[in-house]
């Protein structure tokens, strides 16, 4: 290969593109937000559960089906564990912190101030934290070698996870939902 083919397909040893591609999950991640926040605004519905109910699922169909893809075509599917696990870091750190960098950035270009009331954060992560450990809990136990991995097996223990998981998400919207309208008390 020639080095001009090889300038041509490194530009700046590759970070421009990173860069750009970091800024631009900034700007998509702004925007989607503002949308489902007018799409909220539309129905009556609160922003938390808006972000809860459309823009993560909105944010995650297309990571599912990639990584159904990558655990079929993988032999033991690990692409589609670090699809969901790096996409879910890049959706949360790097998407949610360039977002509001931009935002702080714009309003202190503007002499304002970029002020984000907490909520009901905490009441979110413990419920995450909890769902998140009986998840690794279930991971774990489908280690045995009646089932024998993660991902697949026999059917019956194949739907009833997926059963369970779906559940722990359902179960989430609607806590997350009873607490955003004050039905349930948050912390």
């Amino acid at each position: 290969m020639s080095t001009t083919t090889s300038l041509k397909q490194d530009i700046a040893g590759g970070y421009l593109c990173f860069a750009v591609s970091i800024f631009g999950i900034g700007v998509v991640t702004a925007v989607i937000g503002d949308i489902a926040s007018y799409f909220g605004c539309t129905l009556g519905i609160k922003d938390s559960v808006t972000a809860v109910v459309f823009v993560a699922l909105g944010t995650s169909i297309p990571d599912t089906f990639a990584s159904k893809v990558a655990a079929c075509q993988d032999k033991y599917a690990d692409a589609s564990v670090g699809n969901v696990t790096g996409s879910n870091a890049v959706n949360v750190f790097l998407g949610i912190g360039i977002a509001w960098s931009i935002a702080a950035i714009y309003h202190a270009c503007h002499g304002d101030q970029f002020v984000v009331e907490p909520g009901n954060l905490a009441f979110s992560v413990t419920l995450f934290c909890t769902e998140a450990c009986l998840v690794i809990l279930v991971l774990l136990l489908r280690r045995t070698k009646s089932i024998g991995g993660e991902l697949g097996g026999p059917f019956v223990p194949k739907l009833l996870t997926s059963a369970f998981l779906f559940s722990l998400w359902l179960f989430y919207l609607i806590m997350s939902t009873l607490e955003a309208y004050g039905i349930i008390q948050g912390f």
